[in-house]
This record gives structure tokens, sequence and C-alpha cells, in this order.
């Protein structure tokens, strides 16, 4: 498979553009070779530009459950451009979006919509923080909730943690109110709240999809809510990968257990760069012009987006059984990676929510970043570049998940099952 012109592409792009990319880990620096650069796509495929075609797993990083231009969603963009590209003044279909999810919902009264999933995180952090007049915060090693000061964050030594910045520009001042704990362990959570009073949020992403696939425990999530309530906290759950992904609720369809705040993305946008955050009324009042906590954006409820979001969740809740259907695919895609990989005595372990699947190179199960780290990087490597040269595209990380699309048919699922079996070959 040749792709001289991704190649000439890449060099073109670093010449005006840090790294040649717009997002870091799309230069492939993990997986090794080269971007490919991307010229169209339609339904499970993507097309390069130099003409090669691949079976999409990343499908925009989650966003696309029916595929690359699906007609519904496609029709509702080119409907809404007619009557202009942005306002920046209120228009009908944002209450008309923000009324599909908060009928869906009975922790969520009101959402207010922004440009991307950093936005909404960072948005319902201060709203916890105002809302409760405390400062810190908790997140989770391995939890990723977008590039805002205070959550670019990395791990002390002590059992007990208060973040250091985990990138220059990022002022300690900030991430010193933000405690790490690790995930499914609620003991670490415990010490957070031993040495500090002042803890305003929990944030989790409930079904982790930024260290590879690792969903939280049932009981690690009912833990939360208790210590959220015992210590005068909120609980919120970043839900901008799997939210409306993992089921028509995401993890709130999966879990018995509500969160406070919500913060959304990726789906809600059909494929368009959107974000939101929701709670029940009490809290969202508090935000700015009714209350007195300050949010705002200029581009905030695109019409563009937001009609590309409700033509997209119109079609998921016309169609609740088609979370069942792209599980089965998951599990179906997952099981055989499984089977092929231990024939080539390769030892996998996999793991499947809803349309959401990751895949680690290791003997033992993994339920927190520590065992993501310890898996076989390496070996994910040239898993991806070899797969990848065959056809079958990736997340260009090992900590990343896996997407299914509504048109990946069962003939494709299998074909990239073949194509495993000899790819874990080759690698043994």
């Amino acid at each position: 498979m040749l792709i001289q012109k991704s190649k000439i592409a890449f060099e073109d792009a670093k010449k005006v553009i840090p790294g040649g990319v717009d997002s870091p880990v799309r230069a492939f620096k993990s997986v090794g070779g080269t971007p490919i650069f991307i010229k169209k796509a339609k339904g499970a495929y993507l097309h390069d530009i130099d003409g090669n075609r691949y079976i999409d797993f990343v499908q925009s990083w989650g966003p696309l459950i029916f595929g690359h231009c699906d007609s519904d969603i496609e029709e509702a963009v080119l409907e809404a451009t007619k009557n202009g590209l942005s306002f920046g003044a209120p228009t009908l279909v944002e209450t008309a979006l923000a009324s599909e999810i908060t009928q869906m919902f009975d922790n969520i009264d009101k959402v207010r919509f922004v440009s991307s999933g950093t936005e909404a995180v960072m948005s319902a952090i201060r709203l916890a923080r105002g809302f409760m007049n405390k400062d810190d915060i908790i997140k989770f090693e391995g939890c990723y909730h977008g590039h805002s000061d205070s959550l670019l964050v990395q791990a002390g030594s002590g059992a007990v943690t208060f973040g250091s910045p985990s990138s220059p520009g990022v002022p300690a001042d900030l991430t010193k109110h933000t405690l790490l704990a690790k995930y499914n362990d609620i003991n670490s959570v415990k010490k957070c709240f031993e040495s500090s009073k002042n803890i305003a949020c929990i944030i989790i992403e409930p079904i982790a999809g930024n260290m590879g696939l690792v969903p939280a425990d049932e009981e690690f999530l009912q833990d939360l809510r208790n210590l959220c309530d015992e210590h005068g906290a909120l609980l919120i759950f970043d839900e901008v990968m799997s939210g409306f992904r993992a089921s028509l609720k995401g993890a709130q369809g999966l879990s018995s257990v509500k969160p406070d705040i919500v913060t959304f993305g990726k789906v809600i946008g059909g494929g368009m760069p959107v974000g939101a955050f929701g709670a029940r009324g009490e809290i969202m009042d508090r935000l700015s012009p009714d209350g007195d906590i300050y949010q705002a954006g200029t581009l905030s409820g695109n019409p563009i987006a937001m009609s590309a979001g409700l033509a997209s969740l119109k079609k998921l809740k016309a169609n609740p059984d088609i979370y069942d259907k792209l599980e089965a695919k998951a599990k179906k895609l997952t099981d055989g990676f499984k089977k092929t990989a231990k024939e080539s005595g390769i030892e996998l372990q996999v793991g499947v929510r809803g349309s959401m699947f990751g895949f680690f190179f290791s003997s033992n199960e993994v339920k927190n970043f520590d065992d993501a780290l310890k898996c076989d990087t390496d070996k994910f490597a040239l898993f991806h570049q070899k797969m990848l040269q065959n056809g079958v595209y990736f997340a260009c990380s090992q900590f990343e998940s896996g997407f299914i699309c509504e048109p990946m048919s069962d003939e494709m699922i299998d074909e990239v099952i073949d194509i495993s079996k000899k790819v874990f070959s080759e690698l043994s």
C-alpha cells in the first residue's frame, strides 16, 4: 500500500502547522509511520489522498454512529446552510436539541451548548466550584477531560497527590487544586477527601475511553456517589465520548448511578464540533445570565451543528435497537481478535460497551491506568502499522477506544478478523 502523497503532504504541513497536525495524537508518534491524509469518506470507509481505502474504526473519534456522510444528517446540514452558517443569536434548533436531551434524563433539566468537549468540561467544573463554593476537584489517572489548565495534571509519588502541571504553560497554582485518584480504586478517593475539606466535585469518565476502553465498576460508581453525598461534593460524568455511544443514554443507560452534572460532545453534533453540559435546574440556574457564574461562547449553539446533532439524535431515538446490533458486531470483532491472537500465542485483553470497544496486549485484565501502562505498546504499534497496510484504520494510540458504525457489515468484520489472523501470526 503506497502512501507517497500522504508523506509529501505531512512534510508540507509540518512547515506551517506545529508537528504537521492540529491535534497531537494524529501525528502517529506512538505507533510510528506517517499520518494518513484523508480525502473523503463514506459509510464505514475512509479514502486517503493516495487512493487507498480503509475500514474505519475511528469514526471521527466516536460521533459517527451512522457512519460517514449519512444521508439524513447530510440533508439536515445542507438544509441548515441555506439559511446561513452562523448568527451568534438564538435559533429554534437549539431549543429543539436541548429538549430532546432533557426529555431523556431525569437528572438533567437544562443544558447549555458549547463548541467542544474541552469547553464543556471546563465549564462544568467552573459551575461545580461556583455552586459548591469550593476550589478542589478530584480526577482520575488516565481519564482525559480536555486540555484546560486544571485538568492537565500528572501524578506525584504519594498515595494522595495534588496535581502538578503536565505541560509547560500550565500554572502550578491552578493544578494544585486538582487531586488525583486511581480509577476503580475507592480507597484512593477516600484519601483525597481525607486530605482536603475543600472538594467541589469528582469528575470521571464512567466508561473511560482515553486509556483504552476501561469501564468503571458499578460498585465503584455507587461508592463515588455516596462519597459525594457524604462530603457535600458534586459528581460529574464526562460522557463526551460515551454519551449516546455506549447506549442511548450513554453510561447512565448501563448504570443505576446518577451524576449531578453531565458533559456531552461528539454524538450530539452528528460529526460537527459540539459540546454541552447539563444538570438539574437549581445548578444550571446559577449560570449567567440568570446567575452569577459566568460562561459564554460566541458560536455556541451553532445552527449547522445543532441541525446535525438533532438529526442524529432523532434517528437514534427512532432506532433504539441499533445499540444491540452494534454491540453484537463489536463483540464479534473483539472475540475474533482474542481467538486469532491466542492461536498465535499472543495474550490479548478485550472489552466492549455498546458500540465502543478496546483491546490490550496484556496477560492481565486492565482496570486502571497503571494496568494500561503495563501493556505491550510496542506490539500495539506494530499491529497498528500492519493493519493499516492491509486497509484497516484503528486509532493511532493504544490508549484510545475503537468504534463500530451502523454501515459496518458482518462481512466487513469477518474480513478484518481474517486480516488480524495474518497480522498476529507475523507478530508472534
